[in-house]
């Protein structure tokens, strides 16, 4: 391999729109230190490409059947350089803003396209900071206030599972991950529980414990434990501990 080649910024085109695809595409063929390694056409196939083959950069659109942009995002980590692609979307935009997060708003010209790429490019070559927020905490950022997760998505190598939070009996905080029980499974997600939090709908989710949330649904009792402390027995049998605050909280709610 030529050192030219071995410099090249390798990037994928992750949009569900051929369109988008193909103007995309228009602009990076201009750049010869770009090698377009892959388009995608939805989420899953982003995971897959990006788990396997590691980018440096990605341009992610966000509005996409299956898995959306902010789901891709929180699966993929935070080893590739990500240019959001999304028609407009207030909320999104004044996160993206606030965070520093490079972004194109559609429909976009070669000015700004290559205003975009100038900046990805300086943060690959570490010249601007790396963006602060978490996947996780820019996904709530850029979420319409009152608008709460209805599934989350987990990565287990380049399989990509979507749990219906119907399903979820349970969170339980793992350091800086989740473990996340459905249906008789534990799934681990890269994400910290106070984070899962504040996406969950509060009337069907209560935090009972520093490292445990509940689906509200699931609760069958709470029974003291020891001197001072309580448990929650699931419908299936599952006990959670409960600290003071949150039994607090949930005599509440089963009192209503």
């Amino acid at each position: 391999m030529t050192r030219a080649a071995a410099a090249k910024i390798r990037a994928v085109i992750v949009d569900d729109e051929e369109l988008a695809r193909q103007v995309l595409r228009e602009f990076i063929s201009a750049h010869s230190e770009i090698e377009l390694i892959a388009e995608c056409a939805n989420g899953f196939e982003a995971v897959k490409i990006v788990t396997e083959q590691k980018p440096d950069l990605m341009f992610l659109d966000i509005q996409m059947p299956k898995l959306d942009g902010f789901e891709v995002l929180e699966l993929i980590g935070n080893d590739t350089a990500v240019v959001f692609v999304t028609a407009y979307d207030s909320y999104a935009i004044k996160a993206f803003e606030v965070h520093a997060v490079d972004y194109l708003l559609k429909p976009f010209g070669a000015d700004r396209f290559e205003a975009s790429l100038k900046r990805a490019k300086e943060r690959l070559a570490g010249k601007l900071p790396e963006a602060a927020p978490s996947a996780s905490e820019l996904a709530v950022a850029a979420r319409p206030p009152a608008q709460f997760l209805d599934r989350i998505a987990v990565r287990d190598g380049t399989r990509v599972y979507i749990i219906p939070l119907a399903k979820l009996d349970y969170a339980e905080a793992q350091d800086d991950y989740v473990a996340l029980a459905a249906e008789g499974r534990k799934h681990l997600k890269q994400q910290t529980i106070s984070s899962l939090e504040s996406a969950l709908d509060p009337s069907r989710f209560m935090r009972i414990h520093r490292s445990y949330i509940v689906n509200l649904e699931r609760v069958a009792k709470v029974e003291p434990y020891g001197k001072d402390s309580h448990i929650a027995v699931l419908a299936n049998g599952t006990q959670l501990p409960v600290s003071r605050a949150g039994y607090a909280r949930l005599r509440t709610f089963l009192d209503q």
